[in-house]
């Protein structure tokens, strides 16, 4: 008689809500894993994961939204989404656990898992295949029965400080694990303290810095009764140090595994993180993970076009500016002139005119009314935001709630309703700013300027990531050789200050064609300077730069420049005065328009002249002028000779006043 063997079912865990209180105040009152990410729930680019790699059935464990994420499990099984096929999905858990170590601890009581197993957060996106991982963790079964759980990271280059960086101490030979310290998100190292043991009993000891902790591992069968037997052990952290410390009396041992460079990985675990992984989606890092293939669905949600653009067929873009990595979901209108960079934007969502969106997240069913910014936030789903409003640097605007016209949001929390202990202050009747009582930390440019270490839990809020493009890129390009990296690099990345300039550029010439306020059009401009960290010397050089780059003053001959510069300055001369006040900002001003001059003949040929009108219209001083002339070096000979003329005349006019003064 034949004995079949019974297969082996893939077994994994996806624990959920986790870091609740870092997503506030979006995750009050529902599970971070059903937190959207360019449009789709965390939960599901899990689930899509463990499909691609061959699990066969998962178990979802929540606490206290475990209703809210069965519901969803029973509407994506119903709905036919593309990790339920050849995959099962059951829901458990309940408010009685309260932590990973509760969940672990009540897998092992109802006896649910029947040998190895995957175990990672409901909030980590990743396209790696973990089926080379899970055999390779069962061949150190074979010759480690002790061996209770591998341990899965990342290389990365990014300097970015997140809370999921990491360093290790591992043996070279056989990958087990000896050390583990989790690196501080708000503070530089000066030592790690590493047991001299280490070195003295293993002799091929390798350190790692620079890694990752997507919060992926594989666990032996032992696992989970590990953490039934030690009450101690709540989070991952706590079992990882305990085997670490009591391996000889536990008799179990932790190995490790690195993702190869070309599988991404990233547990989302803060709002910095959540703009990284959206960035990482939308410029298809995370592939097959992308907008346009599907997540989750069987059909195509989106038109791919160039420059990561990501766009519904049933979207209304009228006379709209999409510029680079942006996503718009089904039925959303929005308005004519608004311009979106870097922004994500849910279904049935209603945007007016003149908006601009850099680096915003909007949720399903959001309304941004006319001539608002939004810059570096969240907007809720059902949220309601006010004409020529401002929300910018990392604010995040919860569901549901109403700010008021013309307000000015700016790092802060803000919910539709307050609850018993939040301590709140009133902006308009369905919002109310939280006043944390931690200090959330705004990541530094430089790591000079990290703050001093804090003892409070801080964290971060979205940031400018120009600066961690090309790590990113570095980190999961498979490429090795430097010809094919140049191959796959396509265009050059500009740096924050041509960003800047092209911005205002955009929304100066948008406002001479809408004859925008030119209140309003500071306010666009002040809104990337702080987007992009911007110097007052800076700001003041590329909006005169921008206003001399325009089209009706770039396309105007030699005869007719000095009419299409009074053209535009009389729509835009308000903008420019805001700007230009001191000698030390006239002194910006004339550099801009010098180095305009090197670029357009028309304006080279009028240079003496341009400098003229703009001394009749007070725009720039004598005494501007005159520094200006001193500081020009041999190289800019083509400049002064024209100008010599002026300061003749000025000269001439000076000692005609002092005549008249004497004659008095």
């Amino acid at each position: 008689m034949d004995h079949f063997q019974e297969k082996e079912v893939i077994q994994a865990i996806l624990i959920a809500d986790n870091n609740v209180d870092n997503f506030r105040p979006l995750t009050d009152n529902t599970s971070t894993a059903l937190l959207p990410l360019v449009n789709v729930p965390l939960l599901d680019y899990a689930l899509e994961s463990l499909n691609h790699s061959g699990i066969e059935e998962v178990f979802v464990f929540s606490s206290y939204f475990l209703n809210d994420v069965r519901e969803h499990i029973k509407k994506g099984i119903a709905s036919c989404s593309s990790w339920s096929v050849g995959m099962t999905v059951r829901v458990i858990g309940g408010e009685s656990c309260r932590s990973f170590g509760d969940a672990m601890r009540d897998l092992d009581a109802k006896g649910l898992i029947r040998g190895s197993f995957v175990i990672m957060g409901a909030d980590t996106v990743t396209n790696a295949n973990l089926r080379p991982i899970f055999d390779q963790h069962k061949k150190t079964l074979k010759y480690d029965k002790g061996a209770a759980a591998t341990v899965i990271f990342k290389e990365a280059s990014s300097v970015c400080r997140t809370g999921n960086e990491i360093m290790i101490a591992m043996d070279q030979q056989n990958n087990r694990l000896h050390y583990h310290q989790r690196i501080k998100m708000n503070s530089k190292e000066s030592h790690f303290g590493i047991p001299l043991e280490i070195f003295l009993a293993n002799s091929q000891i390798s350190l790692h810095h620079n890694l990752i902790d997507p919060q992926i591992a594989i666990g032996s069968p032992t696992m989970l009764s590990l953490f039934s037997d030690n009450f101690d052990f709540e989070t991952r952290d706590d079992f990882i140090k305990g085997i670490l410390i009591n391996e000889e009396l536990l008799d179990c041992r932790i190995y490790v595994s690195m993702l190869p460079n070309e599988q991404y990985a990233r547990k989302v675990n803060n709002w910095l993180v959540y703009q990284i992984v959206s960035n990482d989606v939308i410029n298809r890092w995370a592939y097959p993970l992308v907008p346009d293939m599907g997540v989750c669905c069987l059909w195509q949600n989106y038109i791919f076009l160039k420059n990561n653009i990501y766009k519904s067929p049933t979207a209304s873009l009228a006379k709209v500016i999409l510029r680079e990595n942006v996503v718009v979901q089904g039925n959303t209108v929005i308005g004519a002139g608004s311009v979106l960079l870097s922004s994500v934007v849910g279904s049935n969502c209603r945007i007016g005119k003149d908006c601009k969106l850099t680096n915003a997240f909007v949720m399903d069913n959001a309304v941004i009314e006319d001539g608002c910014v939004l810059s570096f936030c969240v907007v809720g789903p059902g949220a309601k935001i006010g004409a020529k409003s401002s929300i910018i640097l990392g604010s995040v605007v919860g569901d549901g709630c109403v700010i008021p016209q013309k307000s000015n949001i700016e790092k802060v929390l803000v919910k539709k309703s307050p609850a018993e202990n939040d301590e709140t202050e009133k902006i308009g009747e369905k919002a109310y700013i939280l006043q944390n009582d931690t200090e959330e930390l705004y990541a530094s440019d430089s790591e000079d300027e990290l703050p001093m270490e804090s003892t409070k839990t801080e964290i971060p809020k979205m940031m400018k990531l120009s600066h961690l493009i090309n790590a990113d890129e570095s980190d999961y390009n498979s490429t090795t050789s430097d010809e094919d990296d140049d191959s796959h690099q396509g265009s050059p990345i500009p740096d924050d200050a041509n960003i800047f300039l092209s911005e205002v550029l955009d929304s100066l010439a948008r406002g001479i064609q809408v004859k925008s306020n030119p209140d309003f059009l500071i306010l666009e401009i002040n809104s990337s300077r702080y987007a992009y960290n911007m110097s007052l010397k800076e700001v003041n050089f590329n909006v005169v730069k921008a206003v001399f780059s325009l089209d009706p003053i770039k396309e105007a001959t030699t005869t007719n420049v000095l009419s299409a510069i009074n053209q535009v300055l009389s729509r835009l001369g308000m903008v420019v005065s805001n700007y230009i006040k001191s000698d030390d900002s006239m002194l910006d001003c004339l550099k801009a328009i010098q180095e305009c001059c090197e670029e357009q003949p028309a304006l080279r040929a009028k240079v003496a002249q341009i400098i003229h009108y703009l001394y009749d219209k007070e725009f720039v001083s004598e005494e501007a002028i005159r520094m200006w002339h001193n500081e020009l070096d041999d190289d800019s000979e083509w400049l002064k000779a024209p100008l010599q003329k002026l300061i003749e005349w000025l000269d001439q006019s000076s000692e005609g006043s002092s005549e008249e003064e004497d004659d008095d």
